[in-house]
């Protein structure tokens, strides 16, 4: 990572600095906040109301927000911060680097008592992520990627899946999605998982073979799981077939195609086709 000029953590401990180092500081973090929206699911704390875009969010999303804020501004002050229940500032912009987290991605499957929630985390530099971690708590999974040097479920080495055409992949997404690509090829329909943090990780751990997303994702949704992917043989795009950019004005995408660097082509052939730039 780049050098840049910094005040020191307000916790005493070294600012960090190389990605592997960074993500383990991040997977310590998220492991602890999810036992903190684990805890208060459990205790029945659920006060919950909507957001101007009619998306539910609970006191545990806010209590999460704050307790990663404190702990990722301690280690690094100086850099930038974007999450969805904290208020946005244009600040960001002017940082190389930048924290975005998603305190509870997957709000609605944590309301019902699901398995497919998660706290995600990643460090963006340049518009990239370099590090990243993601605990889905229900399940007991805590996901660590760094730029360079692999991804990992519990510590164990992930990769994609070896398909490498459309016919039988297994797919998660919403429903007109799947209904286009399966005019192309015969797919396998899985259920589509409610956090699309964890949609695309289970591209990773080769789970599915293709994960989509309609459009409207945000860089909290998406930053740690596109970094899980790539460290994983995998590749998240958007329909230009790009990688991601994020720390924009703007920080949102739009439809959103996940599969392994051998199978994306014919993914995103046929979303082309089918979609018309939609999703």
């Amino acid at each position: 990572m780049k050098s840049q000029d910094q005040t020191p953590p307000r916790s005493g401990a070294p600012a960090p600095d190389a990605p592997d180092a960074v993500a383990r500081l991040m997977a310590d973090a998220v492991t602890a906040a999810g036992a903190i929206a684990l805890d208060m699911f459990r205790a029945g704390r659920l006060e919950s109301w909507s957001k101007a875009n009619d998306s539910p969010v609970t006191a545990a999303d806010i209590a999460v927000d704050r307790f990663l804020k404190d702990r990722f501004t301690a280690l690094a002050p100086d850099y930038g911060w974007l999450s969805e229940e904290s208020v946005d500032s244009p600040d960001r912009l002017a940082r190389s680097r930048v924290w975005v987290v998603d305190p509870i991605d997957g709000t609605r499957g944590f309301m019902a008592g699901g398995v497919d929630w998660a706290v995600s985390a990643a460090l963006v530099e340049d518009g990239r992520p370099v590090a990243a971690a993601l605990f889905a708590p229900a399940s007991e999974e805590l996901f660590v990627a760094s730029v360079g040097a692999g991804a990992t479920r519990n510590g164990v080495p992930l990769a994609v899946s070896d398909l490498t055409a459309l016919a039988g992949a297994r797919v998660s997404g919403p429903v007109a999605s799947l209904d286009r690509l399966a005019q192309h090829a015969p797919i396998e329909r899985r259920p589509r998982v409610r956090s699309l943090a964890l949609r695309i990780t289970r591209v990773a751990t080769a789970e599915l073979d293709v994960a989509l997303a309609a459009p409207n994702a945000h860089d909290w949704d998406i930053a740690a799981a596109d970094l899980l992917v790539q460290e994983a043989g995998g590749l998240l795009s958007g329909l230009d077939g790009r990688p991601l950019t994020y720390n924009a004005t703007v920080p949102r995408h739009g439809a959103l195609v996940c599969a392994g660097t051998a199978l994306h082509p014919h993914i995103l052939a046929a979303a082309r086709a089918g979609a018309g730039g939609a999703s």
